[in-house]
């Protein structure tokens, strides 16, 4: 936007034209609700962007133009109170018209459906009211309002949750969420990118417009490259989920192509959503799709991002997939749009996860991820993962052997206390019994399972140290140097016995003697 004011104080048309753009739709919410006639609202934009451009050079600072601007259409707004003057198309200019070009009835019918629109949100305060228009009408973003407005983001998010709980009772709105999907798409194609099948159930039995993409992958788990899609690259991965998650090598294949596909066909779509929350299951899902899309020509396809760390009422949020099918109708609408600094953000995620080396995996916590706000807790939580200074284990194993030294002596008693413990890790049941397996395999097991190990059982099993664990538990043992290691975490393969150790306190790496 800076750009923008002061080459329009130069004279460059085109910057102008920029700003008129932009500003056209929040000054036009804010005159309309001042005069409550179309008309009156027009004229007052125009006179309000005249004066502007007049008064340009007196705006000593171009970030100050949003409310400076609001200032001067409200001032126009109450030049046309006072004057009351009703606009009138002279005779002469109607007789130039073309009638084709000006598509009359179009016109009348838009005009209508918006006035309807702008009629059922009447019964809000003005503060919701002018909120609503601008975010849901136009399109603005939190940030762009913010600055308009002069209020705090987090104060925005509270109006337009406020603003949706009364309109939902309204009898003006029959269809609360197909209005806010019209409002905000204007019937455009859309297609919603989810985390899971369950959450894309939940959309679908919802009220919630577009195509649904459930993007089934465990970033999280096993080898994971720069550019996923490349056969070399998939072998590896798909070797390794079959033999530690079980999951079926062409079965696999087969899903990853398929929304392979539906992904290159982004084109077909006016806007692309994609449904997220704050774990590293999501964050390293969500940094993926990012640095996929930073390498395309986005073209006319809008490109939407909604994702969250807490819903009002749940104490412990763990994901989307909490929430009800009319939860997850209030989150329609309220995602933002995604911008050249998310993209960039993802991608360097993105690289910094899928590097054979350790250094950039430490590094990119030294990086400004903040456009992505949950990413860095997630980060740190996957290093965590890494082996300890202490006794070789990451926190998912050191976790495990704490909560079974404790009592929780069953895997499904395991896997919920993990998931209070460990929530920003997204940890699914199918890894925790990988994990289970792997620290029970002899030589040098560190916990008992009775019976078969091959077959998960969350029911049964009493789960108990061995010697090697409680001494490991404890810190008086090393288990990657007993035991060795063998595993993948993105794209860093640990083999061996490693020669350094991640230290989560002092966030640092520890080269061992």
């Amino acid at each position: 936007m800076r750009q923008w004011i002061e080459g329009a104080r130069l004279g460059d048309q085109i910057a102008w034209e920029r700003i008129v753009q932009h500003f056209s739709g929040m000054a036009f919410s804010v005159a309309y609700g001042k005069l409550g006639d179309w008309g009156h609202a027009e004229d007052a934009v125009q006179e309000a962007f005249a004066e502007a451009f007049a008064n340009l050079t007196k705006l000593q600072e171009a970030d100050a133009f949003p409310g400076w601007f609001k200032t001067i259409v409200e001032r126009q707004c109450q030049r046309i109170l006072r004057r009351k003057i009703h606009a009138v198309m002279p005779m002469d200019e109607t007789t130039v018209m073309d009638a084709e070009e000006l598509n009359v009835g179009f016109i009348i019918e838009r005009k209508e459906w918006q006035e309807r629109i702008h009629h059922s949100i009447e019964g809000l305060s003005d503060n919701l009211k002018l909120v609503v228009q601008l975010f849901y009408f136009h399109g603005y973003s939190i940030k762009e309002i913010s600055s308009y407005l002069k209020v705090t983001p987090s104060a925005l998010k509270k109006r337009l949750f406020d603003a949706r709980n009364k309109l939902r009772t309204s009898l003006l709105v029959t269809d609360f969420v197909s209005m806010f999907n019209d409002l905000y798409e204007g019937g455009v194609s859309m297609l919603h990118i989810v985390n899971g099948d369950i959450v894309g159930d939940k959309l679908r039995k919802g009220n919630v417009r577009g195509d649904i993409l459930v993007w089934r992958e465990v970033y999280p788990v096993g080898p994971v490259f720069l550019e996923t899609g490349e056969l070399h690259q998939r072998s590896p991965r798909v070797e390794y989920l079959e033999r530690t998650l079980g999951i079926p090598a062409d079965d696999y294949v087969a899903n990853c192509k398929s929304q392979e596909q539906i992904l290159r066909n982004f084109h077909k779509y006016d806007e692309i959503v994609l449904w997220f929350e704050h774990d590293l299951f999501d964050q390293l899902m969500l940094s993926y799709l990012l640095h996929w899309f930073s390498n395309q020509a986005l073209g006319h396809t809008k490109l939407n991002l909604l994702c969250i760390g807490d819903y009002p009422g749940i104490d412990l949020f763990r994901g989307l997939g909490q929430l009800t099918s009319k939860q997850l109708e209030t989150l329609s609408g309220t995602w933002q749009r995604v911008g050249q600094k998310e993209l960039d953000t993802g991608s360097i995620i993105w690289e910094a996860y899928t590097s054979p080396n350790i250094e950039s995996h430490v590094e990119i916590l030294k990086k400004d991820t903040s456009a992505l706000p949950f990413a860095h807790a997630a980060l740190e939580l996957h290093l965590s993962r890494l082996p300890s200074p202490i006794n070789g284990l990451g926190i998912v194993e050191q976790t495990i052997l704490e909560l079974i030294g404790h009592g929780v002596d069953t895997p499904r008693k395991l896997l919920k206390e993990i998931g209070n413990r460990l929530s920003v890790l997204g940890m699914g049941d199918l890894e925790l019994w990988y994990r289970l397996r792997n620290m029970s395999e002899q030589p040098h097991a560190l916990i008992k399972i009775p019976g078969k190990k091959t077959t998960p059982s969350f029911e049964n099993g009493n789960l108990a140290l061995t010697e090697i664990g409680e001494e490991v538990v404890s810190g008086l043992k090393d288990w990657i140097k007993v035991k060795g290691i063998d595993e993948w975490y993105g794209g860093l393969g640990l083999n061996g016995d490693l020669v350094w150790r991640w230290d989560s306190q002092r966030k640092q790496l520890i080269y061992m003697e």
